[in-house]
């Protein structure tokens, strides 16, 4: 009974944060316009990027292995893969719970240490982070004065870069492990011997996932990786402009399909609404009204179709290798935590 009403929580919670994150998103447009809208879109080009969706996962897996390399020497990138879409399709229906399960269906698969797979995860997000300031610096040498119309008189573009490269300094910094050494001894061993005795156990699994970074000769291949993944999130972008026919109207290109993944890559983290709904179409819709001048009902189809096309073809297919892995319940068990 516990479960249940834990459950019915949980999802009552993600259910509330969809329907007034989507509310917020559409409020004031009306229906029949976006009707209107989306009844002329060319969906044979629509749906061209449902394979290039995909294949970004792919190359992601691709790049998980080689953070994994340390830990374990993983042949098959197909169980990782496999992984990956899963986390997706479970992101669609929970906020963030698809990032505790991904590490665990390889962790289960693969007879590795969870915490040790889960510090790959960690890993992965700082370079997604560090991949998307990267990219939007290239971008902002492209479009710096569109982008400067849309910010607050006030902020200062340039400003933007300078904070982004020291958010990534303070995240190299947290995953540098003598620094975070440091801060359990200091801070929790004082308080507690024996909370400080079991989280440096799982921090020694934890830094496991750390170990690429001892290795430089792969920084060149998950830098070519990560900016490779962020040109085939781009690249679905660029192909539904010929949807709308943007580009003959508004002679939009890919640098404009690159800022705006760069704006649908911040919803998507900040997000706290399943699959990021709500928010990324706003965010979505307000850079294309802002940026490009385009209406706001068609702002807002535009998004829709993009989410609505992406978001689909990740759930069916995480679903699909959900039965693949026979999953029914998300549980880490003490042998699989300490192997």
């Amino acid at each position: 009974m516990k479960n249940i009403a834990k459950n019915i929580l949980q999802w009552g919670i993600a259910g509330g944060i969809l329907v007034l994150s989507l509310w917020w998103a559409f409020y004031d447009i009306e229906l029949e316009a976006m009707k209107g809208v989306l009844s002329n879109v060319n969906y044979y080009i629509a749906l061209i990027p449902i394979p290039i969706v995909l294949f970004s996962h792919w190359i992601r897996a691709y790049r998980w292995k080689t953070f994994l390399e340390p830990i374990k020497k993983i042949d098959s990138t197909w169980n990782l893969f496999s992984a990956v879409m899963i986390l997706y399709a479970i992101n669609t229906v929970t906020s963030r719970a698809g990032e505790f399960v991904r590490p665990y269906v390889v962790s289960k698969r693969e007879k590795i240490s969870y915490s040790s797979t889960f510090g790959t995860i960690i890993l992965e997000r700082v370079v997604d982070v560090i991949t998307l300031i990267i990219v939007f610096g290239i971008t902002f040498l492209f479009l710096s004065q569109d982008i400067a119309k849309v910010l607050p008189a006030n902020v200062n573009p340039s400003s933007i870069i300078i904070i982004s490269f020291l958010i990534i300094a303070v995240g190299l910094l947290n995953l540098y492990p003598p620094f975070l050494d440091f801060m359990l001894r200091n801070l929790l061993k004082p308080i507690s011997e024996k909370f400080y005795q079991k989280a440096s156990g799982i921090f020694e699994r934890f830094k496991k996932g750390l170990y690429i970074l001892k290795n430089p000769s792969k920084y060149l291949r998950i830098g070519l990786l990560s900016l490779l993944i962020w040109v085939f999130y781009a690249l679905p972008i660029y192909i539904t402009f010929f949807a709308f026919d943007f580009q003959n109207e508004l002679n939009l290109g890919f640098v404009d399909a690159t800022m705006l993944v760069i704006v649908a890559g911040i919803a998507v983290t900040i997000a706290p609404s399943p699959g990021g709904a709500g928010v990324y179409h706003l965010f979505m819709q307000k850079s294309l009204v802002n940026l490009y001048n385009v209406d706001p009902t068609t702002a807002l189809a535009f998004a829709t179709v993009v989410h609505g096309i992406s978001t689909v073809t990740q759930t069916v297919v995480g679903f699909l290798f959900f039965k693949r892995e026979g999953l029914t319940s998300f549980k880490i068990k003490k042998d699989e935590e300490d192997s």
